[in-house]
């Protein structure tokens, strides 16, 4: 039964390209993330350098509901294909530039913005693809599945990228890279969806009117809103302990080179997978509301000890705890936004929830000051601490909307 319910989605033929092609991708992302942010830690020095470097690739998370408004009215399909040339442009020019030994810190702050216009709203395209491809009684098995792709990317992108930097130099593992990019694009050239061409002289609404929609159909739909709230939080207080902030963590707390950082990375990764392998098998049989909130405090409790390890062979299975605590929260409540909103603002919706992911710059911005002033561990601790606090009272401001089984976030 496992099996099959891990492979029902692959019937799809769109969903048989697509999530080669996302997984590809997600291998370059996880491992141009890892590659860079350990470049300019070596190179700088400087925690809040880094931390800037983190933020910078989360600048477009303002005009993200744009993305989603524009894969609604132009396909989502093209808007992906439009962004994954983006990074295979910009990973060239880094290519280019490490094998020329003309690489600096400043250059690559300044391709991280740019990158970081377009990259934060591709999770929510490509899930909203998934939505626009798969049948709705296969989505929360086909969005765990989807998961996979960046679960599995962190564990053996993160690996791949440490090994190769260390073993090859940058200039060859920006080539590996730009190939994953430029593969990722052609595969997802290969998805075919409906056509989105409306009848000649068909005026489209204003962009500020579209996203403003969207925004007001959020407001007015508290499980949506529920939902957004806590996405805010964790990007802003969880994710950057296992994100932005993970090179520190190796070099600076753990004191362990950049297989060590692959290492930890991968074991987050691993949880999630493990998390996301969950979802698939279990499906339409999850309580999405419910889950989202209970699992959000769970990884907050492991990121909570993980501050405490006193080095990486401790470090490790916690992160794993925490990798499969984080995708046992965001995937169901992934599903449950594409669910449970009108078909006609599902690009919008998915828009808006990676405005959510702006609070990881704000987040990644603060800790790295904190850092400096009280050490790791004891900002570590309050941003779990504050976090475990807020998602107990989003959960007890929406309980009647995201708790009682029969609510639409629960429903199957």
């Amino acid at each position: 039964m496992a099996r099959s319910a891990l492979l029902a989605p692959f019937e799809v033929r769109g969903f048989r390209f697509q999530w080669p092609a996302d997984l590809l991708t997600s291998w370059g992302i996880e491992m141009e993330i890892l590659v860079l942010g350990w470049f300019i830690l070596a190179e700088t020095g400087s925690v809040l350098l880094l931390t800037v470097f983190g933020s910078l690739q989360y600048v477009g998370t303002l005009i993200a509901p744009g993305f989603g408004m524009a894969g609604d009215r132009f396909g989502h399909r093209n808007v992906l294909c439009a962004m994954r040339a983006t990074y295979a442009a910009l990973a060239m020019v880094v290519m280019v530039l490490a094998f020329m030994n003309a690489l600096l810190p400043l250059y690559v702050l300044i391709i991280a913005g740019i990158s970081g216009i377009v990259r934060p709203s591709d999770l929510a395209i490509r899930n909203t693809l998934v939505a626009e491809i798969m049948p709705g009684d296969r989505l929360m098995g086909a969005m765990g599945v989807s998961r996979t792709t960046s679960d599995s990317a962190r564990i053996g992108g993160s690996l791949l990228g440490a090994s190769m930097l260390a073993l090859l130099g940058m200039g060859y593992a920006y080539a590996a890279i730009t190939v994953f990019y430029l593969l990722g694009l052609g595969l997802t050239l290969a998805v075919r969806t409906a056509s989105r061409r409306l009848p000649a002289g068909t005026k489209y609404p204003s962009f500020v009117r579209e996203v403003g929609e969207g925004l007001v159909y959020v407001w007015h739909t508290p499980r949506l809103l529920a939902a957004m709230w806590l996405a805010f939080l964790v990007n802003m207080t969880a994710f950057p302990m296992t994100s932005g902030l993970m090179p520190y963590v190796a070099k600076e707390v753990y004191h362990i080179g950049q297989t060590g950082l692959g290492s930890l990375v991968a074991s987050f990764a691993f949880g999630g997978l493990l998390g996301s392998l969950v979802v698939s098998v279990a499906g339409r049989r999850l309580r999405a509301g419910r889950m989202m909130v209970v699992f959000a405090l769970a990884w907050y409790s492991m990121v909570l000890i993980f501050a405490q390890m006193p080095n990486a062979a401790f470090g490790r299975p916690v992160l794993v705890l925490a990798g499969f605590a984080q995708s046992l929260s965001m995937v169901p409540m992934a599903a449950m936004l594409l669910q449970t909103s009108d078909i006609r603002f599902r690009g919008r919706v998915m828009g808006v929830r990676m405005l959510a992911i702006y609070g990881l710059p704000v987040g990644l911005l603060a800790i790295g000051f904190f850092i400096q002033w009280f050490g790791f561990r004891a900002s570590a601790t309050a941003y779990c601490v504050f976090g475990l606090a807020v998602t107990l009272l989003i959960a007890l401001r929406w309980r009647a909307d995201i708790w009682p089984l029969d609510a639409a976030a629960n429903g199957r």
